[in-house]
């Protein structure tokens, strides 16, 4: 899992680790990690075209099974409309 520095913390560390996930994470003080600015990056834009759904940018439905499915539908619809690079 990747953080930056404000998730800089031993619980954070260690609940991670708890639960099998390896945490990469910039420690205060330290410079920052290289590249991370730039996996960071893809995450935000991943939620930026998510809460392009209103109903995903605030919950209102109450089954988690429904809101799971309109994420689904959300992410195929950002699939199907990221235009193809060409191919060479």
């Amino acid at each position: 899992m990747l953080g930056d520095k404000g998730y800089d913390s031993n619980p954070n560390r260690r609940e991670l680790r708890r639960l099998r996930i390896l945490p990469v994470i910039s420690r205060k003080g330290a410079p920052n990690i290289r590249g991370l600015a730039k996996l960071r990056y893809v995450v935000e834009q991943i939620f930026s075209l998510m809460h392009h759904f209103k109903r995903l940018a605030v919950r209102w439905e109450r089954l988690l099974d429904l809101h799971d499915a309109l994420v689904s539908l959300a992410c195929g619809l950002i699939c199907w409309r990221r235009p193809k690079k060409a191919r060479s």
